[in-house]
């Protein structure tokens, strides 16, 4: 089994004064996402070097209904090389032992997917709490979590009460998450939003200030099940919101974007972002990941026309 993650947020006691002093400036939102994407261009070395730890940042996620134990052994085996032998002598990366940032599954294929990881540091991720919709009662839900740490989860993602949003119901929610850390243990806690589906950038901003206040270890934009996932806009409230608990507190909180980022392009831009708003450590694994299933295969054809100068068909890649 790999180590532990490292920097949990021990969270701080709920202040409702700073969750009702919040506020969003949407078009200035907007402006700033449109600004920052036109003005930011990487290209060639560059590019691939940043292709390249946009790799070490996606959690390999499969959530099908269709789901079987041998996807989930052929996830973690590209998880482990994510990038085709071929391919990475061409690069001169063999030496660096370039893996995936973890392993998304389903609580049923955990037991799976640490077995199949076993001898990397690679963590396997298990979605919990009901998903998507995080609507099992209260003690069910911190029974799932339990259990997929006893099955070897370093890492689990919880479905936030959206009701509780809407309702502003903070204190409620603080208690759910907090319980939710508490059954966590050592094991990585990560809050998924639903942010297509809380209305307004003001309740984005305050969920994820709740979220971090209570103990959460990641703040995550969707399920990746909802009409509208990840968008850029969405996602800098949610990083300014990071930062404003950082500098509060002295704690730093990951991110992670998921749901509809299929492009090579758009992981570029999730990278500029943070590098932006955030700085260089959120640019790595332990405060940044990619939920994708299907990014990697554009990843490695950007990759392939960087080496030979010309694309390959997508359905010449093992993960498309």
């Amino acid at each position: 089994m790999s180590e532990a993650p490292i920097n949990q947020n021990p969270g701080i006691p709920l202040d409702l004064d700073w969750v009702d002093a919040v506020r969003v400036n949407r078009s200035a939102v907007e402006r700033r996402c449109t600004t920052l994407v036109k003005r930011r261009s990487i290209k060639k070395d560059w590019q691939a070097a940043w292709l390249l730890k946009a790799v070490r940042c996606m959690d390999l996620t499969t959530l099908s209904s269709d789901d079987t134990p041998d996807r989930v052994r052929r996830l973690c085996a590209k998880a482990k090389r994510p990038i085709k032998q071929v391919l990475a002598t061409s690069l001169g990366i063999e030496s660096l032992g370039l893996t995936a940032g973890a392993v998304c599954v389903y609580h049923a294929y955990v037991e799976t997917a640490v077995k199949a990881l076993q001898g990397s540091a690679i963590p396997v991720a298990a979605v919990s709490t009901g998903f998507p919709h995080g609507l099992n009662s209260l003690p069910r839900r911190i029974e799932e979590i339990r259990d997929s740490v006893a099955a070897g989860a370093l890492e689990i993602d919880i479905v936030i009460t959206r009701a509780h949003v809407f309702s502003g119901n903070w204190q409620t929610l603080y208690d759910e998450i907090r319980s939710f850390r508490e059954a966590c243990g050592e094991a990585h806690l990560k809050t998924i939003l639903g942010t297509g589906e809380l209305g307004s950038q003001r309740n984005v901003a305050r969920a994820s200030l709740v979220c971090m206040m209570a103990g959460a270890d990641f703040i995550k934009t969707s399920t990746g099940k909802e009409p509208v996932n990840a968008t850029l806009p969405v996602s800098l409230v949610m990083l300014r919101m990071i930062r404003d608990y950082q500098e509060q507190t002295g704690h730093r909180v990951g991110f992670k974007p998921a749901g509809g980022i299929r492009s090579a392009k758009q992981a570029l831009e999730w990278q500029i972002l943070l590098k932006e708003e955030l700085g260089n450590p959120w640019l790595e694994p332990e405060l940044f990941r990619l939920g994708v299933s299907g990014l990697l295969a554009d990843i490695e054809r950007q990759l392939e026309h960087f080496v030979t100068g010309r694309y390959s068909a997508v359905h010449r890649q093992p993960m498309g």
